[in-house]
């Protein structure tokens, strides 16, 4: 709290950082005491009727004083970072909006996995005066009028909600009649909007206690399981790999915060997923055994080729970004490892929502491709004879994948 005293003559001096936003414009008591004193525009758009402290609990009693009286205007509460305003018409939340940039309507999109980042960042420079970035995404047809709307509501809902664990900062009201074209009604009345803040309050401290952070990595523990919702079985197939963080998988299942929370905590409830806090190092399973074949036999051809060609990382890394399709898609972003060796993880990520059949004939379909691309540098680099026991290999490699996943022809 910053400490103001008057001189003698009754001035008053603010630091830079209270003047700088009020500007040059003038300032009127709008009330004083004995222990307070509250300036304000005379002329702004609304008086602003309310002001104070924002303690933990107040949100809830601020909510519920406004919707009691039932005001119109707008609540603006100033927090560390950025602001959220309120608007209220006759005591009910119809519109929120938010200066913090996870809560701008395009991240919300993205964090609902119905744009891409680079999408986003070119439209975001597209908008001007004139334009939205709204009406930009529905107009070149990059999302469904329908996603935007529910996504804006999404975004209105998230950023009160968020409010309800805020436990400082400062607020004012401002009693000033609502533009209609802002208004996006909700389907709940503030008192229930109250409700269900407090219930999400308590219910994500409980969620947050086993998935201890939305930065780690859920993982399958191997435990069958059935009866799963959609939500359930969408997130389980996405954590297969162990390389996505939680937050990257709400997105990627199109859940909603808190609703991935609520339906990864149930899945970890049930043995089901268990949390790590980095990835997984290990690939298991069949694909497992496909990638350490295929692995181990690149790490023995670079090593050989690397001593008469030492241009050939640079050829491997630039084979992989010309193979055609499907293999293209199976090794996107995939990189050569210094010991010649292709990212398994990485790969594996890629066949997420695959079924398990179509994983492991594109896995080794792939990796049988790249395998002919570095027998054609065999042939090349070595003479015939030093080049036979590695070929040899690579055919008997290929053979006994062929052979695990029933496809020997």
């Amino acid at each position: 709290m910053t400490k103001l005293s008057v001189d003698n003559s009754g001035s008053l001096v603010l630091p830079a950082e209270i003047y700088r936003p009020l500007g040059d414009q003038p300032l009127a008591v709008i009330s004083a005491s004995s222990a307070h004193l509250l300036l304000g525009r005379p002329d702004a758009e609304g008086p602003v009727l309310i002001s104070g402290i924002l303690e933990e609990g107040a949100v809830t009693d601020l909510l519920s004083y406004f919707n009691m009286f039932r005001k119109t205007g707008i609540l603006t509460i100033e927090l560390e970072g950025g602001l959220k305003s309120l608007y209220f018409q006759q005591g009910e939340i119809v519109f929120a909006t938010s200066s913090f940039i996870s809560e701008d309507l395009g991240e919300v999109l993205f964090s609902l996995g119905k744009i891409e980042q680079d999408v986003l960042l070119e439209l975001r420079s597209m908008v001007g005066p004139g334009s939205s970035l709204g009406k930009l995404l529905v107009e070149r047809g990059v999302v469904a009028p329908k996603d935007l709307w529910l996504a804006a509501r999404s975004q209105v809902e998230h950023i009160i909600y968020t409010l309800f664990s805020a436990d400082s900062g400062g607020f004012y009201f401002r009693s000033m009649a609502i533009d209609q074209e802002q208004i996006l009604r909700l389907s709940m009345s503030t008192q229930n909007i109250i409700m269900e803040g407090l219930r999400r309050l308590d219910e994500k401290a409980l969620f947050m206690r086993k998935i201890i952070s939305l930065d780690y990595f859920p993982q399958e523990t191997g435990k069958e399981a059935d009866d799963l919702t959609q939500a359930e079985a969408g997130l389980m197939n996405l954590a297969q790999a162990g390389q996505q963080t939680a937050l990257n998988l709400f997105r990627q299942a199109g859940l909603r915060e808190f609703d991935g929370m609520r339906t990864l905590f149930g899945l970890i409830e049930r043995r089901l997923i268990r949390m790590e806090d980095s990835p997984t190092t290990q690939v298991e399973g069949v694909l497992g055994q496909i990638l350490t074949a295929y692995n181990s036999l690149f790490k023995v051809i670079f090593v050989r080729v690397l001593k008469t060609c030492p241009q050939f990382p640079q050829e491997v890394a630039q084979s992989l970004r010309d193979l055609p399709q499907p293999y293209s898609f199976v090794l996107r972003d995939v990189e050569l490892q210094e010991d010649g060796t292709l990212d398994g993880q990485r790969i594996v990520t890629n066949l997420v929502g695959l079924e398990e059949g179509d994983k492991k004939k594109l896995l080794a379909d792939s990796l049988c491709e790249v395998a002919f691309t570095e027998t054609m540098a065999l042939r090349r680099e070595l003479d015939a004879e030093q080049a036979r026991p590695l070929i040899a290999r690579v055919q008997e490699v290929t053979t006994k994948i062929r052979d695990m996943i029933g496809r020997n022809e």
